[in-house]
């Protein structure tokens, strides 16, 4: 399968396609609907989070883009081209997958692991060689250090680290994520989601990822979709707008009565949101970057224990927010 990046990246960068679900329906010979007519389109280069509770057929979804299950009908689309009239085999070879135990084979090395597809698609030995280093360079593993080491040798969130190499290691056009970081601990998945953003930036992969946790949906998507039973699109949406916004009651009630809170995480402070200094200087009050976030403004104000703290770009203040104003834009369209 060729298909043609849409979203060019840095000179060299891995290539990207969007995906685009036309209708998409499974359902099993007992009657079961798992997925109910569902359009979803995903840009090259971006990372769309699919979130529902338990049974609303996300990792159908997920696993029906690269046909482990194949769907009932409807037409998925890879950049231009129906993955449906493609060989399965060559369709996997050229999409990333990542599952939530990462499933490597506890009898090779992490070299050998993230060489299977190279390996599959016959890449040259140096090649080969050369990309596992770049990759493990990549998700912050030394190949020195950690090429001849066996999966049993590694901590949880390494492996999940080397899971990641492996699904980038053929240069795929799509990455699909299916819960990637809930099988470890909760600083340990902070730090992956930190180090995934960071990766993100460089590769400009086309990530479908699949999560139940909404604070992790909140700070790694893009866009987040929020499906019900049945595969039913409740809203599509940006973080931001998703929190601030909740087109149904589902989407209400599912994403809870603190999303005020988790809507200022992904609320960027700007100058038009400051109040006048009026007065006030960076040394009697507590500060905060003007590139920072709304939620890191209400944490400076809890700790300090003041209601009012001034915002710095570049060392110079440039306004000041109150805990007032900094939950009104919590509760802004809410």
């Amino acid at each position: 399968m060729d298909v043609t990046p849409e979203a060019p990246g840095p000179a060299g960068s891995p290539r990207a396609a969007s995906i685009s679900l036309h209708g998409i329906q499974k359902r099993y010979p007992n009657g079961t609907e798992a997925v109910r007519e569902l359009s979803l389109d995903v840009r090259a280069g971006e990372l769309v989070v699919l979130i529902g509770p338990s049974g609303c057929g996300k990792s159908t979804v997920l696993r029906m883009i690269n046909r482990l299950i194949e769907p009932t009908s409807g037409r998925i689309m890879l950049g231009d081209e129906d993955v449906t009239d493609v060989d399965p085999v060559r369709l996997r070879r050229r999409i990333g997958y990542v599952i939530q135990n990462v499933g490597l084979f506890p009898h090779q090395t992490v070299r050998a692991n993230v060489a299977t597809v190279p390996g599959l698609l016959r890449w040259p030995k140096g090649q080969t060689r050369a990309r596992v280093d770049e990759l493990l360079d990549l998700v912050g593993l030394d190949p020195a250090q950690f090429g001849g080491r066996y999966p049993h040798e590694l901590s949880g969130g390494q492996r999940q680290r080397v899971g990641v190499a492996r699904a980038l290691a053929a240069d795929p056009v799509v990455l699909l994520m299916d819960e990637p970081f809930s099988a470890v601990d909760p600083i340990v998945r902070a730090r992956l989601q930190e180090e995934f953003l960071r990766l993100q930036a460089e590769v400009r992969k086309t990530i479908v990822l699949v999560t139940h946790d909404l604070d992790e949906a909140v700070r790694l998507g893009d866009r987040i979709a929020v499906l019900s039973q049945g595969g039913h699109l409740e809203q599509y949406d940006t973080p931001a707008a998703l929190l601030g916004a909740p087109a149904t009651p589902f989407v209400r009630e599912f994403v809870g009565a603190d999303r005020g809170i988790r809507r200022l995480v992904v609320t960027p402070l700007d100058r038009d949101s400051l109040d006048p200094l009026a007065g006030d200087t960076a040394t009697d009050l507590p500060t905060v970057p003007l590139d920072g976030s709304a939620y890191d403004a209400l944490g400076v104000l809890l700790t300090s224990g003041r209601d009012r703290l001034v915002v710095t770009d570049d060392g110079r203040p440039v306004g000041a927010l109150t805990r007032q104003r900094l939950l009104d834009l919590g509760r802004a369209t809410g």
